[in-house]
C-alpha cells in the first residue's frame, strides 16, 4: 500500500517503521520542516493518508487529503470542536475518513470496561469518580482524546454527573478530569472511584 504520513513525530516515525516492515511504501512524509510539500498533487501518489500531526493543523490536512481523493486515517486529538466541519467536507467530497482518539486495542478494551463500570456505579451515589492522565511533556492537548472519551462515557452512564471540568470537580454534578505533562511518559490514564 502507498501511504502518505502527515505528522512525522513519534507516532509518524513508528508508523513509518511498521509500514515498511510489512512491505508498504511511504510515498510522502510530512513533518514540521516540509509542510509546503503537503499538496494535492503530492497526496495523489498515496492510496491512504495517516494523519498524526497537531490539533491546529489537522483539519486543513484532512481537507487536503479529501480534495486529493485520498482516504484519511486520523489519530490527532484536540480538534474535535471542528468535527462537524470535517464531517461536512467528507460528505461533500464523498470521501473516506476514520478517526479515533486512541487506536490501541488495550485502550479500547479500557473504554468498554469504563462504560460498563460507570453503568454499575450509577447505583452507588456514595462513590465519586474522577479521571486522571499523565502524558509526555510534548503532548499539547489536555485533556487528551483518550481522557475525553473516558469522561464522555462516564457522563453517558453515570446519571449524577452532568459535565466534565478540567481539574478538580467543584460541584457534585461535575466530573473532574486532571492532566499532567511530564518527562517522557507515553500515556497513563486512570478512572478512580
Amino acid at each position: 500500500m502507498k501511504i502518505a504520513l502527515i505528522g512525522y513525530g513519534k507516532m509518524g516515525r513508528a508508523i513509518d517503521q511498521l509500514a515498511q516492515a510489512k512491505g508498504d511504501e511511504i510515498v510522502l512524509r510530512i513533518g514540521q520542516d516540509n509542510t509546503d510539500d503537503l499538496t494535492v498533487d503530492n497526496l495523489r501518489q498515496a492510496e491512504v493518508a495517516i494523519e498524526f500531526s497537531q490539533p491546529a493543523a489537522a483539519v486543513a490536512n484532512i481537507r487536503n487529503c479529501l480534495e486529493a481523493g485520498v482516504p484519511v486515517v486520523c489519530g490527532t486529538t484536540g480538534w474535535l470542536d471542528r468535527l462537524a466541519e470535517v464531517s461536512a467536507a467528507v460528505e461533500a467530497r464523498q470521501g473516506a475518513f476514520f478517526y479515533a482518539a486512541n487506536f490501541s486495542l488495550g485502550v479500547n478494551l479500557f473504554f468498554a470496561l469504563n462504560r460498563y463500570l460507570a453503568e454499575l456505579m450509577d447505583h452507588w451515589d456514595e462513590y465519586d469518580v474522577g479521571v486522571h492522565e499523565i502524558h509526555h511533556r510534548h503532548k499539547l492537548d489536555y485533556p487528551s482524546g483518550t481522557g475525553l472519551v473516558l469522561a464522555e462515557a462516564i457522563l453517558d452512564k453515570l446519571k449524577r454527573k452532568e459535565k466534565w471540568v478540567t481539574g478538580p470537580a467543584g460541584a457534585p454534578a461535575e466530573l473532574g478530569v486532571s492532566s499532567q505533562r511530564i518527562g517522557a511518559v507515553p500515556g497513563t490514564h486512570e478512572v478512580q472511584y
